[in-house]
Order: structure tokens, then C-alpha cells, then sequence
């Protein structure tokens, strides 16, 4: 067996009390329910604790693994072959990773692309993220699909001592997203402005230096992609932070208003966010909202939200235009979905998961407002969803026609 092979019993997962540490093993993923699935580390030494989910993507493992809306998240990726594309410092969503860490089928795979500045492993230990590999991956996800999204403690400790008792103490302690506001841990922490658009190949990422359209963007955890879209859709974009106030937002004097997305419980970053967007939905601003922002969105509207069993992660997620009847390929990264019962008479949902049938956008009868649940941005049809920053924009310069 080489040094890159899973351990031989990291397949099956053991109960609490027949946790036996196999020949090899220096790292393992603990549950909230005893299970332990034992592996090899990868990243840095560790110990991560958080709600555990699956991302069913087979590319984009870079910019998932980045995105802010998985703060107190630990992934796991179905696709077992991870780490073939490197990694590189442009496909990243934020710099600093909020993800707590990831599990892996598979050794991390050599990256064999022209693009790769840097083997996956290298830039876990960079970013600081745990990781453990050889685990079996599909048993884990079907525990998530059948028993919903458990806590879990994830670690990498070479040649120590593991604790699964210690671990599955911490595990069970966790206290779940519901409830949690995380969007002030991933937020900006200060106004700036952002004019670099989206990537083209032989070029990179370009500049939008002639913007048509002001647009102030309220950071709940921000994927770059998303300000990069605002930008090459004609838009000089200024950042704000989540717990701006309307005042905030209004004094920078906009055509247009995005919410963005972000970690944890719509609820909990509702008690500030709320007041702001009714604010702002009250002053006639054309509005846009991604992913927390459409949740968000639907609580000042007088929606209620609610937690998912095991929640939407993967770039293969088919969601209909209920007014087009088109069917788009989304990528996407929620927990939490907006009640469809709860909407008042003047919002209409726009769009339907073909999955499940739960809410994927929704727009306000009669005002330049809407939002959606899944990332145009992320690009998995490859382009199916990018007409929604072209709306938006329509939107913005039918206001001002006005």
C-alpha cells in the first residue's frame, strides 16, 4: 500500500464503540451520532468542528471551497477526484476560506491543468483548512441524505493520539446553523469599491471603466464571481457591509440595490437586515437578491424561512421559469429555503426546483424588485442563468426612465 492509498478500513463507518483506529490512519470525521470514518489527513493539522454537508459538483472545488457562504461548514465532495485542476490564485471567491474543511474520497489527485500554479494539498495547508481523505464518501452522503445534516468534528493529527470520545463530545456540543448569524463573520467590515469583471481567457479579469449604472452591494458574504458579473454587466459596484443601515445604503445615492449571499440562518442576520431592506424597498430602488439576499428579501416582504433536511449543494440542480417556462442548470448553496405558503399576495414565485419544488426566486408584483435562490454567477449551464444581471440592469435603467 503506498503513502497515497486510504487507509484499509477507512470504507466502512465505525460506531463510537467500535471505533478501532486502522493501520495508517491519521485523521478522521467524527458525528454528532457516534459514527467515526477514519482516513488520512490532508491540509494542515487540525481540528475542525461543524455542520457537516455534500457538494455533489465534480469541478469548481477551488471556488467552493472559498465561498463565504459555507462559514461553519465542513464539505464533503461525492466526486471522488479532487484536486486535478491544482489550484491557482484567480478562481477564488474570497481570500480568506470560511469553510471549516473538507472530506475526500480519494488521495488528493495531481493537478495535470495549465492553469495549476499549486497541488490542492499546498493550498489547504496555505488557507489553513483540515481536510481527511479515504473516506467513504458515498456512505457519508447517504447518511446526510436519509438523517439530514449532522454535526461533526473533523481531524488531522500525524502521530498523535485521536480522541473519538473528546470528538464526539465536541460534535454533540456543536450547536447548529439554525439560530446562527454568520454573516458578520464573512462580511466586510468597511465600504470599498470594486470594478474588476469577469475572466476571459488570454486575458484574465478585465476593468469596467465606463460604467452606466451605480450599484451598492450589501455583503452577507460576497462571492467575487457575483461583483465581477455587476461590473462587466455595465455597473460601477460599491461595496457595503452587511449591517449597513438604509442610510448606509441610500446615501451613496444608487440605481440599484444587490443582496448578497451568505452563511447561516436567514432569520438570525434578518434581525438587522430586515429594517434595511424595507427601507430601501420603501425608497423605490430596484433590487436584486442572490442566495441569502432572495432570503433575506423574502423576510422583509413578510415571508418566513425555515431550515432544510439536508439543503442544495452541487452544479446540477434543474430550476424552472414558472413565467417562461424555461429550465435552467444551477449551481447552488443553501440550507435554509423560503416558505412558499408564507408569501403574501403581491409576491410571486418566478421559479421552482425540479428536485424538490421548493422556492428558487421570486419578484414583487409591480416593483423593480427580485431575487433568486441559486448563483448565476457560478456559470453551470455554462450560461444558463446570466440573463438574471442583464434583468437587473434593465431594471435599473427602466427606474430611471421613469
Amino acid at each position: 500500500m503506498s503513502d497515497r492509498d486510504p487507509p484499509p478500513a477507512s470504507a466502512p463507518a465505525a460506531s463510537l464503540s467500535a471505533a478501532t483506529r486502522p493501520p495508517g490512519a491519521d485523521a478522521a470525521l467524527v458525528l454528532d451520532d457516534g459514527s467515526v470514518f477514519w482516513g488520512r489527513g490532508a491540509g494542515v493539522a487540525g481540528v475542525a468542528v461543524g455542520e457537516v454537508c455534500f457538494n455533489t459538483s465534480i469541478t469548481g472545488y477551488q471556488e467552493i471551497l472559498t465561498d463565504p457562504s459555507y462559514a461553519g461548514q465542513i464539505i464533503t465532495f461525492t466526486f471522488p477526484h479532487i484536486g486535478n485542476v491544482g489550484a491557482n490564485p484567480e478562481d477564488i471567491e474570497t481570500q480568506v476560506p470560511a469553510a471549516r474543511g473538507c472530506v475526500l474520497r480519494s488521495a488528493i489527485t495531481e493537478p495535470a491543468n495549465w492553469r495549476a500554479a499549486q497541488h490542492l494539498d499546498a493550498w489547504l495547508k496555505s488557507r489553513e483548512l483540515v481536510a481527511v481523505t479515504g473516506v467513504d464518501t458515498r456512505r457519508l452522503t447517504a447518511r446526510i441524505r436519509d438523517g439530514g445534516a449532522p454535526s461533526g468534528a473533523l481531524i488531522h493529527v500525524p502521530g498523535e493520539d485521536i480522541d473519538v470520545a473528546a470528538l464526539h463530545a465536541m460534535a454533540a456540543a456543536w450547536p447548529g446553523l439554525e439560530g446562527m448569524d454568520l454573516a458578520k463573520e464573512v462580511s466586510c467590515t468597511q465600504t470599498y469599491a470594486w470594478d474588476e469583471t469577469t475572466w476571459s481567457l488570454g486575458s484574465g479579469y478585465g476593468r469596467q471603466t465606463a460604467p452606466r449604472r451605480h450599484v451598492v452591494a450589501v455583503d452577507y458574504g460576497a462571492k467575487r464571481n457575483i461583483l465581477r458579473c455587476l461590473a462587466a454587466a455595465g455597473c460601477r459596484v460599491t461595496v457595503v457591509p452587511g449591517t449597513s443601515t438604509t442610510d448606509d445604503v441610500l446615501r451613496h445615492d444608487p440605481d440599484g440595490v444587490f443582496l448578497s449571499n451568505g452563511p447561516g440562518d436567514p432569520a438570525a442576520t434578518g434581525t438587522y437586515a430586515v429594517p434595511m431592506i424595507r427601507g430601501v424597498l420603501e425608497a423605490g430602488v430596484p433590487l436584486f437578491g442572490i442566495c441569502l439576499g432572495h432570503q433575506l428579501l423574502a423576510l422583509a416582504l413578510g415571508a418566513r424561512t425555515f431550515k432544510m433536511h439536508m439543503g442544495h449543494r452541487g452544479a446540477n440542480h434543474p430550476v424552472k421559469d414558472l413565467e417562461t417556462g424555461r429550465v435552467e442548470i444551477t449551481s447552488q448553496n443553501h440550507g435554509f429555503v423560503v416558505d412558499p405558503d408564507s408569501l403574501p399576495a403581491h409576491v410571486i414565485r418566478t421559479h421552482t426546483s425540479l428536485f424538490d419544488g421548493t422556492v428558487e426566486g421570486l419578484r414583487v408584483e409591480g416593483q423593480p424588485v427580485f431575487s433568486v435562490q441559486y448563483h448565476p454567477e457560478a456559470s453551470p449551464g455554462p450560461q444558463d442563468s446570466h440573463y438574471l444581471f442583464q434583468r437587473f440592469v434593465d431594471l435599473i435603467d427602466g427606474h430611471r426612465r421613469r
